[in-house]
């Protein structure tokens, strides 16, 4: 049966009259006529009764109007999604972020997201360290990522969202706490509180080679995983730790942050995708995030 014999009967049907339903159509009246009869053939019953002054529908024709308008939706309902798929308007795209340091970031994305494709699923894996994050979008894991800068991976393509800098958190009742800026190499006596080694963190990276150019290895006494771990053993004081400035907005009794000495270290945040992932949900995320998380000046390709 085909879809246009139900379309002529519905437009028939709700017309009650051939010449008008053959207009809606944008048709002539004869084709339309030859499409119902077709119709009635292969159901094998009556659907109008008509002469030359009107048209009715049958007691068959009304009991088959209801569930053709039915079909029809349905299938004007499918059509319509399937064309939003393709316009990336609705899907799911897996994002991974790092925690503490995707506090102001991460909920910028995902309002905007929700608010311009309501139909789009993020589906969010937190305490994904940015290298891994990295690792994880350049084998297809992740759609989308927040990383750091550089990005080096064949395939992969990255854009700049924002610079933080590196500060110290300390105990508050440590005796360079009184300073305005802390000389890093004024640490180098002091037991270092920080993520994992090897588990991806590039925080981790940046305080060994900051550490190491200010003349000395940090003596990591404690590892944690995120950074109010981290935070909290050293308002505890149990060592120091170098820090992002997005992650201050973590405050606790007995911890305290002072900026460096000297040239800022400065790490670049940014999106990272795979430039081969066909999905077009991720082509509308990452087109609402030109929005809500604009490249810095400067840092544009």
């Amino acid at each position: 049966m085909e879809l246009r014999y139900l379309t002529a009967f519905v437009a028939v049907a709700e017309e009650l009259h051939f010449g008008r339903a053959a207009r809606r159509l944008h048709m002539a009246q004869p084709p339309l006529s030859q499409q119902i009869r077709q119709l009635e053939k292969e159901l094998g019953v009556q659907l109008f009764e008509r002469n030359t002054r009107s048209v009715r529908l049958t007691s068959a024709g009304q009991s088959f109007l209801e569930p053709v308008r039915t079909v029809l939706a349905d299938l004007d309902l499918a059509v319509r999604a399937v064309k939003a798929a393709g316009r990336g308007e609705y899907g799911r795209v897996t994002v991974g972020f790092a925690g503490a340091s995707s506090h102001e970031a991460l909920p910028l994305l995902t309002r905007a997201v929700r608010a311009a494709h309501p139909g789009i699923e993020l589906v969010l894996t937190g305490q994904t360290y940015a290298n891994v994050a990295l690792t994880r979008v350049a084998e297809g894991s992740l759609d989308l990522g927040f990383v750091r800068l550089p990005v080096t991976q064949p395939g992969v393509r990255a854009r700049a969202i924002g610079e933080e800098e590196l500060v110290c958190a300390l105990p508050a009742d440590h005796e360079l706490a009184r300073r305005d800026r802390i000389p890093l190499a004024a640490l180098a006596d002091d037991p270092f509180v920080s993520f994992p080694a090897n588990a991806g963190s590039s925080v981790r990276a940046a305080t060994v080679a900051a550490c190491e150019a200010a003349g000395f290895t940090p003596r990591v006494v404690q590892e944690a995983p995120d950074s109010h771990t981290i935070l909290a053993l050293v308002a505890a004081g149990v060592g120091v730790t170098l820090t992002l400035t997005s992650v201050q907005h973590i405050q606790q009794t007995g911890l305290a942050y002072r900026p460096l000495e000297g040239e800022p270290v400065r790490m670049r945040a940014a999106l990272a995708w795979r430039t081969d992932n066909p999905s077009a949900a991720l082509r509308a995320v990452l087109a609402v995030a030109e929005q809500a998380l604009p490249t810095p000046p400067g840092d544009e390709d």
